[in-house]
């Protein structure tokens, strides 16, 4: 087996899964709260050490031999085939772990002081220990079938936290709809193992970690299956999956609907975990992905509708939660739209960045929403820059990033994806992710400039969050501000040993990229004009019925009502309940015969009635007949 035996990768896991045992088992009443917030957030804190360690040594291996193993034991055996639980340690789920761990870390930081109080304090870290372990066993999965634990893991979990406060209905639902939506997806991805494993069963290959499939994946190309070369519906199964997890056109529906759940986990499921599982998933499958050439041009074309759609409905929402929910959509189109141009470090590039600045704007955003008390409306907000100096200036940092203003993050990773799909994607794919981008840079600076520069339109009083909040929040800023800049040459030095990006090299990318910063400064500058309230009003009056279809997401929710979930709704009521369930099954097979028993059991009682001539003869009748039986 390929890889060096390193025992050291169970104790990444095995950390936040402490930590929810602890938390999980112990609770309030015997932990107390603030054990309870020291040890959910040191239980990640170990495991980002253990990450940094196996970092440490696996940088110490030659640079195409950087693969550490972990097995645990034989978790399926059924003849030939064989499923090990193990673990993998590479450069690409190196990455991916430390950016889980890192962040979450931040993340649980900032939760101990903006949970503090709750009712479900410790079960709050319990979920969300567990939510990183899962996390953690998908990207660091050593075959597809362990990754898939870890997938179904994450969407239990974000069921969990989401509906977190379940006594509301509303949040509830949020839960409700976000596991479901995910259950769709998740069939796709699982048809898609199924059909990789028994096709490559047929070819004698019976083991499925991902270093037998990348070397036997090439055997699948001359297999056709429903008309359509194995690879590409493989891949598209998988990718049906992706949309799921990743909140892509057209399972994105789910995402919004996740801001119910505490601002924390807002940030966890949008910058570091959940939602980066389908580009991981892309990422760790690449081989099999370039043997299906029309797989990747729906990756491409997915991702570009995506990020566009979603950055068209963020410019005009007025919940602070909910435009940065829509930017979450539309930068994981972005995401992508670089897997599907083949550009799979370049994805993985932006995946790091937008994990920087999108915790920061979501704690930001949760920053400024303890200060008010619980207000998330936009259009309450302004003048926050005075009451909330700290919280002012580092939600600014996570705006520019996002917006791509040279020498931030956002900056280097965007304009490397547009640079990839402008020479793989094409002309047009390009053009609408430069115009996404100006998109981007327009509903960041409107959500700033209404929340920290207009004058105040909200009666409360603001202020400045604890420490403990604006501590985590600052590690970030930092990571967004130079995190771009630290990472461009050296992750893909990592990622790609002897390859190195031609995003600062070559005369054409430098064109493209002054197009690109071009439109984020228009982005910035029209915002800024345009939230003026004649400005304002001005549109929203002449282009009214324009701003109610964006404000209501294009009633994409509402189509899906109407003609899936009514649909389902009166098939599951009027056909499966009332003619299968309650008329077949309950009327006929179950209280079919118990009628029947009753209804002879009555018939009975009528002839015990004590009379004896009665009995004599129905006696002499039964003999009578016996008699002429045996005649």
């Amino acid at each position: 087996m390929e890889g060096n035996y390193y025992p050291l990768l169970k104790w990444i896991l095995a950390a936040p899964l402490a930590g929810f045992a602890l938390n999980g088992l112990l609770g309030r009443k015997l932990l107390g709260e603030k054990a309870g917030g020291v040890i959910g957030s040191l239980a990640i804190f170990v495991s980002f050490v253990f990450a940094a360690m196996s970092l440490a040594d696996l940088l110490n291996l030659p640079a195409d031999h950087r693969l550490l193993r972990d097995t645990l034991y034989t978790w399926i055996s059924a003849g030939s085939f064989s499923v090990d639980a193990a673990f993998r340690f590479d450069p690409l789920s190196a990455v991916m772990a430390l950016i889980v761990t890192g962040v979450s870390f931040l993340i649980h930081v900032y939760s101990a002081g903006y949970m503090k109080g709750d009712a479900g304090y410790n079960r709050y870290f319990a979920y969300l220990n567990l939510f990183v372990f899962f996390m953690l066993a998908l990207v660091l999965a050593d075959n597809p079938l362990v990754m898939f634990v870890g997938w179904e893991g994450v969407g239990l979990c974000s069921y969990l936290l989401i509906g977190f406060w379940y006594e509301d209905h509303e949040k509830a639902s949020a839960g409700k709809k976000a596991f479901i939506t995910n259950r769709v997806g998740d069939a796709g991805f699982l048809l898609g193992l199924m059909l990789l494993s028994a096709l490559l069963a047929a070819k004698g290959v019976f083991s499925m970690d991902f270093a037998t499939l990348e070397k036997n994946a090439p055997l699948l190309t001359s297999v056709t299956v429903l008309g359509m070369g194995a690879p590409t519906l493989i891949c598209l199964l998988l990718f049906f999956g992706a949309t799921g997890k990743s909140a892509q056109f057209p399972l994105y529906v789910w995402l919004p609907d996740a801001m119910a759940g505490p601002t924390p986990v807002s940030a966890l499921i949008h910058a570091a975990t959940m939602v980066t599982a389908g580009v991981y998933m892309l990422a760790r499958l690449q081989f099999l992905y370039v043997l299906a050439p029309a797989a990747l041009e729906v990756v491409l074309v997915t991702g570009c509708f995506t990020a566009f759609f979603a950055a068209v409905i963020a410019l005009l929402q007025k919940d602070i939660k909910k435009v940065l929910a829509y930017s979450t959509i539309s930068q994981l189109g972005y995401m992508f739209m670089a897997a599907g141009a083949g550009a799979f470090s370049a994805s993985v590039f932006h995946l790091a960045t937008h994990a920087f600045f999108k915790a920061l704007l979501f704690l930001g955003a949760g920053s400024v929403i303890h200060g008010l008390s619980g207000e998330q409306d936009l259009f309450k907000m302004g003048g926050l820059r005075r009451q909330m100096p700290f919280t002012f200036l580092l939600m600014a940092a996570g705006w520019l990033a996002i917006a791509g203003v040279p020498g931030l993050s956002g900056f280097y990773s965007k304009d490397l994806i547009l640079e990839k799909v402008f020479e793989h994607g094409g002309a047009l794919a390009w053009g609408v992710g430069v115009v996404t981008a100006g998109l981007t840079a327009f509903y960041t600076t409107r959500l700033f400039v209404l929340a920290f520069l207009r004058d105040r339109r909200g009666g409360a009083h603001a202020h400045e969050s604890p420490l403990s909040m604006t501590l985590p929040m600052t590690a970030l800023a930092l990571l967004a501000l130079a995190g771009g800049f630290l990472l461009k040459d050296r992750l893909f030095a990592f990622l790609e040993p002897g390859a190195l990006p031609s995003a600062e090299q070559a005369p054409q990318a430098a064109r493209l990229m002054a197009i690109s910063v071009t439109a984020g400064l228009t982005g910035i500058a029209a915002a800024v004009l345009l939230t003026l309230p004649r400005a304002a009003n001005f549109l929203k009056n002449t282009m009214a019925q324009f701003h109610a279809v964006i404000y209501h997401k294009f009633y994409v929710d509402e189509l899906y009502g109407l003609m899936i979930i009514r649909p389902l709704k009166f098939f599951s009521n009027r056909v499966l309940f009332q003619l299968v369930d309650a008329g077949l099954i309950d009327g006929f097979m179950v209280n079919g015969p118990a009628r029947a028993s009753y209804a002879a059991g009555r018939a009975l009682a009528k002839v015990q009635n004590g009379r004896l001539d009665l009995y004599a003869l129905v006696f002499a009748i039964g003999v009578a007949l016996m008699l002429f039986w045996i005649v």
